[in-house]
């Protein structure tokens, strides 16, 4: 078989497998949240409700019915696109709440992995093109610690020392409430006030948003450095590169030039799996310094025991995460043509 057949053929193979992965996905999440301690009728009502009370609240919510039961309906919620309806906001469907609290997500997550991308990668090529010293010793002990410390813990270290003791940055919001928000059509506040002209709230979204995104991306640059470190190290024994030091190729453009380029092929296909981390990197992040993104909402709906809203929410992430998945999986497999499938 030709590797252009292998190709459709595998792409084929993995578009057919994505719906099952969201099935599993979304089953999974239904039925550990109903096997998880808590009533969501009591968490609305309160513990002193009467009985009579909760009783009917259940059956308005389809919670009385069998499990079974539940589970098609929700399965068929599904197929017709409805997140269904958020019982712990007034009645306000899970589509809006996405909506509403996605971009601050988005804004959050693309920045971090930006941060984490070009800190990784720098850290990760000074440590091989200097392989021996104290900076290939130095980017081991950063992608170690950065790798290893947890996030939530972190969060609060840097909030303490930068917000309340230096009072350098803002903390528990996005944007100052005394201050308009930028407005457009894409919720992101720094792509907005770019459009608007703005730069006094383009500016002031990016100081809001710089010391939970520096978090979130120093912590997640851990994985890249390992990787391209690693890589980097044994491209630069490849007989290519040795060839071209016998010409006389400096050595900075040997690295940058060539051998950076094959050793960030694995990066791509690490891409895939960091997006997820960077979803619950965004969600512990979000969460730590009250960033009104979709992880902290999802956070609110746990603790509420919000089923719709947590199913919602999850099916949403599996859904980006899925996708993702197989485009740089696609993508990896059209610019390195040593895979075989």
């Amino acid at each position: 078989m030709s590797r252009a057949k292998a190709l459709k053929y595998y792409i084929i193979i993995r578009l057919l497998l994505a719906p099952l992965m969201l099935w599993t996905i979304t089953t999974l999440v239904f039925l550990l949240l109903r096997a998880t301690p808590g009533d969501p009728v009591d968490a609305v009502l309160g513990n002193r409700a009467p009985d009579i009370v909760k009783e009917d609240y259940r059956k308005q919510l389809g919670l009385a019915d069998p499990l079974w039961l539940q589970y098609i309906r929700y399965l068929g919620s599904l197929l017709r696109l409805d997140l269904g309806t958020s019982i712990t906001s007034q009645g306000q469907k899970v589509w809006e709440i996405i909506q509403q609290h996605f971009p601050a997500t988005v804004e959050l997550s693309v920045c971090g992995m930006a941060i984490a991308f070009l800190v990784g990668i720098g850290v990760g090529t000074l440590a091989a093109s200097r392989s021996g010293t104290v900076w290939d010793v130095g980017g081991r002990l950063f992608g170690i610690i950065t790798y290893s410390i947890p996030l939530f813990w972190m969060g609060m270290v840097v909030q303490l020392i930068f917000s309340v003791q230096l009072g350098w940055f803002p903390i528990g919001t996005r944007y100052p409430i005394s201050l308009a928000t930028p407005e457009g059509f894409t919720g992101l506040y720094t792509i907005d006030s770019l459009f608007s002209g703005n730069l006094v709230q383009f500016f002031t979204a990016i100081y809001y948003l710089a010391l939970p995104s520096i978090t979130l991306g120093l912590l997640l640059s851990g994985i890249f450095e390992r990787i391209v470190r690693v890589n980097l190290k044994q491209t630069l024994k490849a007989d290519y590169v040795e060839a071209a030091r016998a010409r006389g190729i400096h050595e900075r453009r040997i690295v940058f030039a060539h051998a950076l380029k094959n050793a960030m092929i694995p990066v791509i296909t690490v891409l895939g799996l960091t997006l997820a981390a960077l979803l619950g990197g965004a969600v512990l992040t979000e969460v730590t310094f009250s960033w009104p993104g979709l992880g902290n909402r999802l956070y609110e709906a746990i603790s509420g025991r919000d089923y719709p809203t947590v199913q919602g929410i999850m099916v949403f992430f599996a859904t980006i995460v899925v996708i993702a998945s197989i485009a740089i999986d696609i993508v990896n497999a059209l610019i390195d043509p040593r895979i075989r499938y």
